[in-house]
């Protein structure tokens, strides 16, 4: 509330209201796929692990307009940027329930991609620029907000309309409502803020090492790793785990879509939760005892012994993994070095992006291959594979430190 009434005294109410309502909306899509998949596949005849091409698809375009966010907002402003990207986003999602063939939702993901990657680039540069940490990690879980929400909203859909068509016109909608906000708010996000945005920018890539040497460094090898495992895991389980209980444990498909909306309920909770505890904790015990309880999640899934089991399960690990990415995010000065930060903090973006759609969609293969009961295993691997690096990660770091103080002594 002091964060709150302090911003309103400096009038950015307006900017903060509008930035926890884009976060929601940025949440939205990404979990309508995961409820929808089941009856999408089925409408246009196509095989299980078609999922893969369509991640793909929509994660490259994400990548390519993070990558360009920063020459973007420097030229346009973040108050355009969020306006056309969100109209973007808008006509996509809506396109997805127009076109008659696979190949055409796939080409609309791409554009999908490009909306989404540049609204969250442009709000979290925003955010950094002018906001505090705590502020940071509450519209982070109003990220969460937005998709525990959205598999209910295709669950609706599918419950009561019997389509998939439903989920995305509505997310559809919201986005193109939220777009045309955004542009009679120009001069609200406008005013005296391009330059900041540049500076800060200027500020976080203050030591320009070049790339081809950034790649030498086996830490960062190491922490791209483990936010293309992170993430692989978030997403993978948020994608398959409504096809899983329906197609293959037999649950019905209404309570299918609250274990889904559980899984990021429990993930907000936990993210909120974590930015009270951090400075406390340290960001090593979070990831680890993340990691952990993900793991018991993860083996409660496998185990499967009921209904009510797998809810446990699911709301187990959502809670469990959702300090992780801003744990590791943070920790990343401390892994790399200040040298290499600027640099790696850009590419482990970049893997988040390979990660959720490359294990997704092998999820997607070896579940065409043996079953779907394949995916709770391959998810083990996945953050057993975390733990392993993260440990690995920190050793390397702190032996480093000890050559590096023995040095100077």
């Amino acid at each position: 509330m002091k964060v709150l009434a302090h911003s309103f005294q400096n009038k950015k109410l307006p900017v903060i209201t509008l930035a926890f309502i884009a976060f929601i909306a940025l949440g939205l899509p990404d979990s309508l796929l995961g409820v929808g998949w089941p009856s999408i596949r089925t409408g246009f005849d196509i095989p299980l692990d078609a999922i893969g091409l369509f991640l793909i698809a929509l994660v490259s375009g994400y990548i390519f307009s993070s990558f360009i966010s920063g020459f973007l907002l420097s030229h346009f402003g973040v108050g355009k940027i969020l306006t056309a990207s969100c109209f973007l986003t808008g006509l996509a999602l809506i396109g997805y329930t127009l076109v008659p063939a696979w190949w055409m939702m796939v080409i609309l993901a791409i554009f999908a991609g490009l909306g989404a990657g540049a609204i969250d680039a442009g709000l979290n540069t925003y955010v950094a620029a002018y906001f505090g940490e705590r502020l940071m990690q509450w519209l982070h879980a109003s990220w969460g907000i937005g998709i525990t929400i959205s598999p209910l909203i295709m669950t609706v859909g599918l419950t009561s309309f019997n389509t998939w068509h439903f989920g995305y016109q509505v997310v559809g909608g919201f986005q193109i409502f939220l777009a045309f906000i955004f542009l009679i708010t120009l001069p609200i996000w406008n005013r005296d803020h391009s330059s900041s945005i540049i500076e800060e920018q200027k500020y976080l890539t203050d030591y320009k090492t070049p790339y081809g040497e950034t790649l030498k460094q086996t830490q960062v090898w190491l922490s791209l790793l483990l936010f293309f495992l992170y993430v692989g895991g978030e997403i993978g389980l948020g994608t398959w785990v409504y096809t899983l209980l329906t197609e293959s444990r037999g649950v019905d498909t209404l309570l299918a879509g609250f274990f889904a909306g559980s899984y990021w309920f429990t993930f907000t909770i936990g993210r909120i939760l974590a930015g009270l505890i951090t400075l406390k904790s340290g960001n090593n015990k979070l990831v680890i005892g993340g990691v952990i309880g993900a793991l018991l999640g993860t083996g409660l899934l496998i185990w499967n012994p009921s209904e009510m089991a797998n809810v446990m399960a699911v709301a187990i690990i959502g809670f469990s993994i959702a300090p992780i990415f801003p744990a590791m995010m943070s920790g990343t000065k401390a892994r790399v070095g200040d040298h290499f930060a600027s640099n790696t903090i850009g590419m482990q973006m970049a893997a988040t992006g390979f990660g959720g759609a490359i294990i997704s969609g092998l999820m997607g293969v070896l579940a065409r291959w043996f079953s779907l009961e394949i995916i709770p295993f391959v998810l083990f691997i996945v953050y057993a594979s975390l733990l392993g690096v993260y440990i690995l990660a920190t050793r390397l770091r702190n032996t480093k430190k000890e050559i590096a103080s023995a040095s100077c002594e």
